[in-house]
């Protein structure tokens, strides 16, 4: 089982190329991949979202990538002839247009143009070359081997939590088993003691009651959701021991529920009542819990 909670760091220190890629996961119920990096990589995020697909299912991920290149020879920054001949355009014809108002602010400016942006690419513009998608490669799948150990431990937690809960239901479960059978005597009981009273101390038809009392057991029975929450309480134990467990767990809490609720409706039983609220408290406790199973 894997938490969605977790974070890795991975680095690539080598050959005068340092970098870092940190990933940040939380709770969602899809997977989101949020990436900010250098624009040197802005062509390869795609790329680096496809990589995490492959480890992640669900969940918010942020992923920041930080480098610093002290390779020697880099490329250095190159002129865009294009850009600078258009820039020299547009202050020639600023030029012509002021006439002899401001001449000097305008003509043959050549420091104007070199502020001009995009007339010199700079190497953060450029595309990352092969070392460096190598050592990009190298620290994000290190920072998801690390995000995963951290994701498993948490995730180790989150089970043990669950399964005791899961131990705690079992035992509510057998205790409303155990009770069921009686409530239909103790309503004859009552009813019979009821009758009598408004009778006046004469005989209550036997047959009547006992016909009152079969209505009544068949509209109270809970068998059929005792043994689904029997089964259920199997199933989750068997999901638990699986790696990606998030939306099945979420989808059998609902059954927990649904059968719960059904039971509370039926059992007209404070004994039942009181077993099927604590079923509720540590079925909603065990829900929270799923929110955060990838």
């Amino acid at each position: 089982m894997l938490s969605m909670t977790g974070y890795g760091r991975g680095e690539y220190c080598e050959g005068g190329i340092e970098l870092t890629v940190e990933i940040k996961t939380v709770n969602n119920r899809y997977l989101d991949v949020s990436v900010k990096a250098p624009r040197i990589f802005a062509a390869y995020e795609e790329a680096v979202r496809a990589t995490i697909r492959k480890k992640l299912t669900r969940g918010h991920a942020d992923v920041y990538v930080s480098l610093t290149d002290k390779r020697e020879n880099k490329a250095e920054a190159r002129l865009d002839e294009s850009a600078a001949r258009a820039c020299l355009n547009a202050l020639a014809r600023l030029g012509e247009l002021a006439k002899d108002a401001v001449p000097s602010a305008v003509t043959g400016d050549l420091v104007s143009v070199l502020r001009m942006p995009d007339v010199f690419v700079r190497d953060e513009d450029r595309s990352a070359d092969d070392l460096l998608l190598s050592a990009l490669d190298a620290a994000l799948l290190s920072a998801l081997e690390n995000l995963n150990a951290m994701r498993l431990k948490e995730g180790e937690k989150l089970a043990a939590d669950m399964l005791s809960r899961m131990d705690r239901i079992e035992k509510l479960v057998g205790e409303v088993a155990e009770r069921a059978p009686l409530v239909a005597e103790d309503y004859r009981q009552r009813l019979k003691e009821k009758v009598q009273s408004y009778l006046d101390g004469v005989m209550a038809d036997e047959g009547r009651l006992l016909t009152e009392v079969a209505l009544f057991a068949d509209r109270s029975n809970i068998d059929e959701e005792l043994t689904r929450l029997r089964s259920h309480i199997e199933q989750f134990r068997e999901i638990c021991k699986a790696g990606t467990v998030g939306r099945k767990l979420d989808f059998l809490v609902q059954e927990f529920n649904r059968e719960t609720n059904t039971i509370c409706s039926k059992s007209n039983d404070l004994t039942i009542t009181r077993c099927g609220l604590e079923l509720k408290n540590e079925i909603e406790k065990i829900r929270e819990q799923v929110q955060n199973v990838e």
